[in-house]
Order: structure tokens, then sequence, then C-alpha cells
């Protein structure tokens, strides 16, 4: 965050942490790895995001709440929210604490890396089994997958991973 004011910086970043996925309730945008550059000029505070994926329709939901959020800072007079194209977000931004919010809400992390033939292995969110199948590679949104735990037999969804290289 690019400002002189490190308490208001800590209050935007606490407004940002209440800001959550729409379809996640566990897991705030902060978490998600969204939050790409924040800037406070004097009353206005202008927020870069980068979208998991472009065609997210949860994009604009997720802008008024942090123009929400924000404005509820006292002595703030602006919000501005833009998505960034560049860098793209991967899926290696979420952290550890967002991690632990995709399981706790039933979806399993992306893996931090994928196997040497390219594919990759989660393990379920209800058991902790690696032992499951992809049912599916297209699951309710765009960003996540739909497999079957062989261990707890559950069906669950997993959030794909996306990275940057090769």
């Amino acid at each position: 965050m690019a400002s002189s004011n490190s308490y208001l910086e800590s209050k935007v970043k606490k407004q940002l942490e209440t800001v959550f996925d729409p379809e996640i309730n566990t897991v705030n945008i902060f978490d998600l790895g969204m939050v790409e550059n924040v800037s406070i000029l004097e009353n206005k505070v202008i927020v870069e995001l980068l979208p998991t994926f472009l065609g997210c329709p949860a994009l604009g939901i997720i802008k008024d709440n942090v123009i929400q959020a924000i404005s509820e800072i006292k002595g703030i007079k602006e919000v501005k929210v833009t998505y960034r194209k560049t860098p793209p977000w991967t899926s290696d931004r979420i952290t550890d604490n967002g991690k632990e919010g995709l399981k706790e809400f039933g979806i399993a992390p992306p893996p931090n890396q994928l196997e040497s033939d390219g594919s990759w292995q989660v393990e379920c969110p209800y058991c902790g089994s690696k032992y499951n199948t992809l049912e599916n590679i297209f699951g309710p949104s765009a960003c996540k997958s739909i497999l079957y735990c062989k261990g707890c037999k559950n069906p669950f969804e997993a959030m794909k991973p996306i990275s940057i290289g090769n």
C-alpha cells in the first residue's frame, strides 16, 4: 500500500478483510489474493484488484462491497476500485488463511505444485484423504472442479490450480 499514513493503511487493510467472496463466505478477498495494490492519496483510496477469472459474475458485487467497506472509514471521501488484467491472478496468491477458509467451506484448496506430468492432486476438505477422483473438470464456477472422495464417499469441489510458467 502506497501511503505515508500507516494508520489509514491499517484501517483500509482491515476493511478489505471484511469483504468476502460472495460465493465463498469463509474467504475474504485479501486472503484470496485478489488485492494487487492500494493507493491512499489524502482522502481518496484507489484499490486495484485481480479477478480470479475475468468473466467471474461476482466481480460487480465485490467491487460494490469494497467501495462500501472502505467508505465506512472516517475521513475517506472517495473510493475507486478497478480490476487489472495483468499480472494475472494465480492460485498461489491464496494465503494460508484463505486455504483454511476454503476447506472450512468444503472446497479443497489448490495444490502448492503440480505433479511432474502436469496433473494435480488435492486432499478432501472433509476427511483429508488424497484418494479421490476427478468427476468433472467443470465445476459450478470457472475456478472450481468436482471431485469424489473414495475415503469418506463425499463429492466435493476443488479450486483449480492456476499458475504462470511451465
